[in-house]
């Protein structure tokens, strides 16, 4: 799978619990008071990871050298005493076996954090919890941040599209890295779907309309193998809606248009969408943005809207319907033939 080199790069211990960083006005920051953790390397050269895979799971390194467009940083990783990961420079992947039977199903995860920060734990390790206890193998992706994506930039109040989305590199290269390793991870290469949450929805929704060519050189074969996801669920997404950013009292909400980083292509995999209509930090126009799209192009779509539920729910338990939305996407990826029916009561 690796070699011994690519998992010699020292990965310091930490303690990895929900994700305690907030938004305020709709943008991430740090929650007051919250413990950070700050881990400096010795050498100039090695890798000082201060988030930890859960016990008895290993990370590695997605890229065998420098990132491609490695952007150049005197903040070393962090990770907050919630789980919430940032400045994140050297991407890896955590590949969680399935419990019990074992459906043939993989999900790359994508934690949100608006682009800013990750969140590990809340829709990162617990994801890939319930993931793997329902026989699916759970690849747990801590792409690069921040600016790998569509950012808020608050000092001058406006969103910043950089020039190369680093993040969407590191998805492509993963979903490569995933499909070369299927047959070892006991996968099928056919049933290999992504699962992105807020900043991850548009991270989702990026690499399954940008797929048939890798946004960066290829490096290895890895990156001639597809990185078309065979189904998406983007939940709760955000950066979506061409409206996002504009004056709340003027913009017209029936258009319906996405941003133009996305344009979803007939071949686009099949897609779950959900979301919260009191969703106050990424309206539940990207879902409707992204259905329209999905559907006019012809791609098979379902989607989900609650009446309550808010932003950022994950897994967290509640008595709002919204709550039951894990044995939705359950269900969904029965109808679409990724699983297999559900076993007689």
């Amino acid at each position: 799978m690796f070699s011994k080199t690519q998992l010699r790069d020292p990965v310091a211990t930490t303690s990895l619990v929900g994700a305690s960083f907030r938004r305020f006005g709709g943008k991430y920051a740090l929650n007051p008071g919250a413990l950070v953790f700050v881990l400096l390397a010795a050498h100039s050269m090695a890798y000082a990871d201060a988030w930890q895979a859960s016990p008895g799971q290993s990370q590695v390194l997605i890229w065998p050298g420098s990132p491609p467009d490695a952007i150049a940083s005197s903040k070393p990783e962090t990770v907050d005493s919630g789980g919430g990961v940032f400045n994140v420079s050297r991407p890896t992947m955590t590949v969680y076996a399935p419990k019990g039977n074992n459906t043939g199903v993989a999900v790359v995860v994508f934690p949100g954090g608006g682009y800013r920060a990750l969140a590990m734990s809340g829709e990162g390790t617990e994801i890939c919890e319930w993931l793997t206890s329902r026989g699916i193998t759970c690849v747990l992706l801590k792409y690069r941040v921040p600016g790998s994506g569509p950012w808020w930039d608050e000092k001058n109040h406006r969103r910043v599209y950089p020039k190369v989305q680093t993040a969407l590199q590191d998805a492509q290269r993963t979903l490569g890295l995933v499909r070369k390793n299927a047959e070892q991870w006991h996968i099928d290469a056919r049933k290999i779907g992504v699962m992105g949450f807020s900043a991850g929805g548009h991270l989702a929704a990026a690499v399954s309309t940008h797929f048939s060519q890798r946004t960066y050189s290829p490096v290895d074969d890895a990156d001639r193998i597809s990185c078309r996801p065979d189904f998406a669920l983007v939940i709760y997404p955000g950066h979506l809606w061409v409206h996002e950013d504009d004056d709340a009292t003027t913009r017209d909400p029936t258009d319906l248009r996405l941003r133009p980083d996305i344009v979803v292509r007939a071949d686009s995999p099949p897609s779950f969408l959900l979301q919260a209509e009191d969703d106050h930090v990424d309206g539940v126009e990207q879902s409707l943005a992204y259905y329209v799209a999905l559907k006019k192009a012809g791609v098979s779509a379902e989607m989900h809207l609650y009446a309550q539920g808010g932003h950022a729910f994950g897994l967290r338990p509640s008595q709002l319907p919204i709550a039951q939305w894990p044995s939705l996407a359950e269900t969904w990826l029965r109808t679409i033939g990724m699983i297999g029916a559900a076993p007689p009561r």
